[in-house]
């Protein structure tokens, strides 16, 4: 069964009526309405810019659908992990394609990825090595030891409008006096990197429910950036965010 409304909250003790949209879309009975929830870890951030992604630096793009080449650092040890890749193809479409790393502790995915934005251990055993995903020497995803990438960046697939709902940072550092700087940036097809929201946290955590969010349209990147107020600062980053993005035919 499908819905199309908007459905209102209810008990979960057994009355009637509907659950709360997030949690119908995230059961896949709104029709055309899928929902995504990202996250990203930054170990150490200085007073250079970074994306909140666990290698650091600013986050590179791929500038067109290529392989990837899928490596364990721990090589042959590593043979037989399972390893899932997802992302975009060239024309934008969610891809997700699973690897099996060879006795050389590598493996090539046969779709091309213009955009790789999640990636986990998808098998029942546990790599020794960090994963990376990569082509021309450029790491475009790792596994760092959590089984899972750590990537506060996103990017709307083709056909659907993005909303986003809610996101959360955490920042902290031993440290005295030390602030951190956040942006949530978006760069639509062909554009710049555009801040949406600036704001700074001390030895905190923010939250924000956005009632009414902004439409993000497809193929627009969506990226969360740290910064510190100063070069020894050893500033850990954290960040989540909740979007719902909806087919642009949906009723």
């Amino acid at each position: 069964m499908s819905i199309t409304h908007y459905p209102e909250v209810v008990t979960f003790g057994g009355g009637v009526g509907d659950y709360p949209y997030p949690l119908q879309v995230s059961r896949g009975l709104v029709e055309g309405h899928k929902r995504v929830f990202k996250f990203g870890y930054n170990a150490e951030i200085q007073n250079v810019e970074e994306t909140i992604w666990e290698n650091g630096g600013i986050y590179a793009y791929p500038s067109s659908a290529v392989a990837m080449t899928v490596t364990s650092a721990s090589g042959a040890t590593d043979n037989g992990v399972l390893v899932t890749v997802q992302g975009l193809d060239s024309s934008y479409n969610e891809i997700s394609e699973e690897v099996t790393l060879a006795g050389s502790g590598t493996a090539t995915t046969t779709a091309t990825f213009l955009r790789v934005y999640r990636a986990f251990i998808s098998g029942s055993t546990e790599p020794d090595g960090v994963i990376s995903i990569a082509n021309g020497g450029t790491t475009y995803a790792s596994i760092n030891g959590d089984h899972q990438t750590l990537m506060a960046l996103w990017t709307v697939p083709a056909g659907y409008t993005a909303y986003l709902f809610q996101y959360d940072v955490t920042a902290f550092t031993e440290q005295n006096n030390k602030v951190a700087t956040i942006r949530i940036l978006t760069r639509e097809l062909n554009g710049v990197f555009r801040t949406q929201h600036i704001f700074d946290t001390f030895q905190d955590s923010f939250h924000q429910a956005v009632e009414a969010p902004i439409p993000i349209p497809e193929k627009t990147d969506i990226e969360f950036r740290a910064v510190a107020s100063s070069s020894n600062a050893d500033l850990t980053i954290s960040a989540a965010f909740d979007i719902i993005y909806i087919a642009n035919t949906a009723p």
